[in-house]
This record gives structure tokens, sequence and C-alpha cells, in this order.
């Protein structure tokens, strides 16, 4: 405890593996960046060193959105020893029924097809050079986007693409197209996000996604 701040995280370790206790009263943005600090900062990261260890996220009271879910995920991501094998709330599903459902589909957008959808999109595969996903709302890829991304196709200037791996061939939020570079840096790894700032495309890694969405889209108060 630091200032009278009681931790977010309480950590205990299992014959299993490890618990992770989340606490259900802090804003989920907090949560991000104290798992963020334990898990990433030079000093403590050494304490992660070691054999692989299965590892329980216990949620309390709280649910989270399948948007939570990725974020944590990719946070977890960065300690190759440590493998997330269940979520879990009190008394109910871990996920949270949104108002504004994600849909989900899986598979390959190929070069030359062009996959479009209405709202909110998770795909679980890769976007092939010369493929093209289209959405009215998010776009979410659990893969590889290296050909086109169009999120909020219909004007929505709020609209983010996110992907576990970033190197697309063309990004477009809303009616601003962004190319990027002749080169990625491969150094850069873990899921990104993209999202307009000033009516250009910016690129963040996800657990700063916070500072773009208040805490009341996060629903980080549940």
């Amino acid at each position: 405890m630091v200032n009278g701040v009681k931790p977010g995280i309480t950590i205990k370790g299992t014959k299993d593996g490890l618990l992770f206790y989340l606490d259900d009263s802090r804003p989920f943005s907090d949560i991000l960046s104290e798992l963020r600090h334990k898990l990433e900062d030079d000093h403590a990261a050494k304490i992660w060193d070691g054999p692989e260890m299965n590892v329980l996220i216990k949620l309390g009271k709280r649910q989270i959105t399948k948007l939570e879910e990725m974020a944590l995920r990719e946070l977890f991501a960065s300690r190759k020893n440590l493998i997330i094998k269940h979520f879990e709330s009190d008394g109910k599903p871990y996920l949270l029924e949104q108002e504004s459902e994600i849909q989900m589909r899986v598979g390959t957008v190929r070069s030359g097809q062009i996959f479009s959808f209405e709202g909110n999109i998770l795909f679980v595969g890769d976007i092939n050079p010369g493929g093209v996903i289209r959405s009215t709302g998010d776009i979410y890829v659990l893969g590889a986007l290296r050909g086109l991304a169009h999120a909020g196709s219909q004007g929505d200037q709020q609209a983010i693409i996110a992907a576990s791996v970033l190197k697309p061939t063309q990004l477009r939020i809303a009616d601003v197209i962004s190319r990027p570079p002749d080169r990625w840096d491969e150094s850069e790894v873990g899921m990104r996000f993209a999202y307009l700032v000033d009516h250009q495309i910016a690129v963040e890694r996800l657990v700063h996604l916070s500072k773009i969405r208040s805490d009341k889209e996060w629903k980080g108060n549940r």
C-alpha cells in the first residue's frame, strides 16, 4: 500500500499457478495501469522470469467487455511464461452482454476479398495483403492485419482499429486515410490500435486505450 491507497491487484500463488484478484471497485483503466506496472516494470518484472505458470484472473463482481479482455490478454502477453487459463466473475459469466454487442467472425480475408459489416466486429483470423475489412463501427482483429481496414465507414470518427499484429497496407477511419511507413519496426510487438486525433490517424498500444475512451465507455465502475 502506497500513500494509503489500497492496491487494485492482489496476487496469490497456488499449486495450480497464480491467482490475480482485480479490485472490482476500481476503474478498469486504473487496473490496467497497475497491471502494466507489475508486469512490465524493469525491476519488478524480473520476478516473473521462470517456467510456465497458469493464471486465473478473478474479477469479483465485475464483468468485462470483449475489448477489456483483449487488453488484459495483451498485457499478459508481455510475459511469455504467464498463461491465462480462465477469467472468473462472482456468480455470473465474466463477459458483459453489451447493448451494442460485438459481432464475431472467424476466417481469413485473402487478397481480392472484401468483408463488410454493420456495427463493431471482432475478427478472429488474418487479413492478408490485398484483402479488405470494412465496418461501420470498431474493428478488432485477433490475428495479423496486413491488408486494408476501414472503421467507421459511415462517418463515425470515434471508431478504432485494433489488431494483434498491426501492419496494414492502409488504414481508414471515417473519411481519413493513412498509409503506413514503407517498413514496419519489427520491435513493435503486442496489440495496437489506431484512432483519429486532430483529423489524423495515430497508433498506440492497446493498453493506452483509456486515454481516448472514458471510464464510462470502459464501464470501469461496474
